[in-house]
């Protein structure tokens, strides 16, 4: 078979357009909404989709003003949709800087237990000093600390995943013995973030681990990634940034000794889509003149680091951005916005229009033929393995998206008709890890509480 797509829903609320939520058809309450989400579930299990996606912060998104504000814990809503669905896979994001490795440990392996080896983790760091602040600091650790206590924190989730040996349960009734405690062993990590004995108090999932997500795009971020993500979601405006991004993240894999098809890169983009390329740009400009600017004005102020009466509305970003060497928040999303603006000359009120759609993602208006187009222009050109669908509007543009685009992937050769396998590994072509510590000499779990 050739070469596939892979593609992952990632859901929000009523859509990734910031005034989605203001248009009539849209449930301005759908971010409470657990019936909301299991149904963009089944609809993206319906088009074949790899996965389905949820951001998180541990700090409140944004301005409530500006838009459905607060959000899910994405783990817990995650059982509620693989209890609605039987093969999608169901990644959730979770912070590296403000939770414990044993914790997310257990929490992802209860996920891949609860859905048949249908989880996945989104590894973030966390940028922004807001975030801290709920947890006892007074700011954000510094960027390149954040990535190193990222990468400790891998490792020790992977030794807890591994702590348990797949045929440690035993379950015999007649000999009564449940389990072998010879093949469950304590992990003693020692290291400059964590200390964690274990083991996992939870038998080795259907997976082994959790299919590893990156989404950070700064040279800390495609470290990370390089070395332990299988899946990244990346935003890139245009296809020669796509494409150098795509060489340069296979290349820094295979230096690493990784086969570089082990991990799967996949560009957002937001769909608009309508019957005829005229409707989908009505949509498109409806959408936009529905935005508050004074709202969307602010959030761009902090994500550039300046007042928001330093961005008039109808001139270009001022020439005295600071540096990306001077952000410790989201440096890779800072530089892809400035570059954004100063490449199309946008004044500030463009500029806010082009990021409601997506946050800095890649937009496209048009009819089905013309996304299925734009989506396989990237792919053959060696820019994407898949992309991030990114819907503005949920769930109508789900539907069209799946509805419509998909089934011209599938005539195309570029799209699953028919899940082949049961878990998200499968879905993305990847093996079950055998766990790195099943030959480990250390002491069994009977002979260290001896």
């Amino acid at each position: 078979m050739s070469k596939q797509l892979h593609l992952n829903a990632f859901l929000m609320s009523t859509g990734h357009h910031e005034a989605s939520w203001r248009l009539p058809e849209s449930n301005p309450l759908a971010n409470t909404d657990v019936e909301h989400y299991r149904e963009l579930a089944r609809i993206a299990e319906r088009g074949k989709f790899d996965s389905v996606f949820f951001a998180d912060s541990p700090v409140l998104f944004s301005d409530v003003g500006r838009r459905p504000a607060g959000s899910l814990e994405p783990t817990v809503l995650l059982t509620a949709i693989a209890a609605v669905t039987s093969r999608i896979g169901l990644i959730a994001t979770a912070s590296t800087t403000y939770n414990e490795p044993f914790n997310l440990a257990r929490r992802f392996a209860s996920v891949d237990h609860v859905s048949a080896g249908r989880a996945g983790w989104n590894v973030v760091t966390t940028a922004g000093p807001e975030a801290a602040k709920n947890f006892n600091l007074a700011d954000q650790p510094a960027h390149a600390e954040r990535y190193e206590r990222a990468a400790e924190f891998l490792e020790v989730s992977f030794k807890l995943w591994d702590s348990w040996q797949d045929d440690a349960t035993l379950a015999d009734k007649e000999s009564g013995v449940w389990g072998e405690n010879a093949h469950v062993r304590p992990i003693e990590h020692v290291g400059r973030h964590f200390q964690v004995r274990g083991p996992l108090n939870l038998p080795r999932s259907p997976q082994g681990y959790p299919l590893i997500v990156q989404a950070g795009s700064s040279e800390d971020g495609k470290g990370l990634a390089a070395r332990y993500a299988e899946a990244v979601f990346t935003a890139q405006q245009t296809l020669a940034d796509a494409q150098a991004f795509y060489s340069d993240l296979k290349a820094r894999t295979a230096a690493l000794g990784r086969n570089p098809d082990g991990l799967k890169i996949l560009p957002g983009i937001v769909p608009v889509i309508g019957a005829t390329e005229a409707e989908a740009l009505a949509l498109e400009r409806e959408l936009d003149e529905l935005i508050k600017p004074e709202y969307a004005r602010e959030q761009l102020a902090r994500t550039l680091r300046v007042k928001p009466e330093d961005l008039p509305f109808d001139r270009q970003l001022p020439a005295d951005l600071p540096d990306e060497d001077e952000i410790e928040g989201a440096k890779s999303r800072y530089t892809l916005i400035v570059t954004l603006a100063r490449r199309e000359q946008l004044t500030v009120r463009e500029l806010i229009g082009r990021l409601g759609g997506g946050r800095g993602h890649r937009t496209f208006s048009g009819t089905p033929e013309q996304v299925a187009d734009a989506i396989q222009e990237w792919f053959d050109a060696g820019a994407a393995d898949g992309f991030n669908i990114m819907p503005a509007v949920l769930p109508s543009g789900l539907v069209a998206f799946a509805d419509h685009v998909v089934p011209l992937l599938q005539q195309r050769g570029l799209f699953r008709t028919e899940y082949t396998g049961t878990t998200l590994r499968d879905h993305y072509g990847l093996p079950r890890p055998s766990g790195r510590r099943e030959q480990d000499p250390s002491k069994s779990l009977q002979e260290a509480t001896a």
